[in-house]
């Protein structure tokens, strides 16, 4: 049959969100980054421990996605500050959203980002934003596709290697898109 099915998932579901963002972001960024930096950032950062924490925790959001019964993706979307270049507008990040490697392409993404415009559009959401690595030229694209634009550009450290992530920006209209 092959159906998606979309969740917003609660604290019952924290470890299946731990062990898909570590998968998903270990398969997405591991080729570009050295092993040691990887290592790093998956042992002291990007700890099970710490994603399994964000579940349930006040202001974010997370979504799981299945095909059939098979965790395919996920969201975590946060309410919390904007960064002061967006100013005083009602706006939600997405902080994460991933695709297992072999689904991509295969409709997971968009209908991820179909459900966090819905989700900010019921909230009443002016802007919706988030941080791409400046590399990632895949996610880039499909955030343009969807009609994000680069507001301003951020640090993010991965290991002990200084990276810049973009800031990008979707401005949203009185209906879900």
């Amino acid at each position: 049959m092959n159906e998606l099915s979309i969740i917003v998932a609660g604290p019952e579901h924290a470890e299946l969100i731990a062990d898909l963002s570590r998968d998903t972001f270990f398969e997405t960024f591991a080729p570009s980054n050295t092993k040691e930096d990887m290592d790093l950032f998956m042992e002291v950062q990007f700890t099970k421990k710490a994603l399994m924490e964000e579940v349930g925790a006040e202001g974010n959001i997370f979504l799981l996605a299945f095909r059939e019964d098979e965790p395919v993706g996920y969201v975590r979307m946060r309410e919390s500050a904007s960064p002061e270049q967006l100013g005083s507008l009602p706006a939600i990040e997405i902080a994460r959203i991933y695709t297992v490697q072999k689904t991509i392409g295969k409709g997971v993404g968009s209908a991820l980002m179909e459900k966090c415009l819905q989700i900010a559009h019921d909230k009443n959401k002016k802007l919706i934003w988030l941080g791409v690595w400046e590399n990632n030229t895949r996610a880039i694209d499909f955030y343009t596709r969807w009609g994000f634009t680069k507001f301003g550009e951020h640090p993010f450290i991965l290991g002990t290697d200084m990276q810049t992530d973009w800031m990008m920006v979707k401005h949203l209209n009185g209906k879900a898109q």
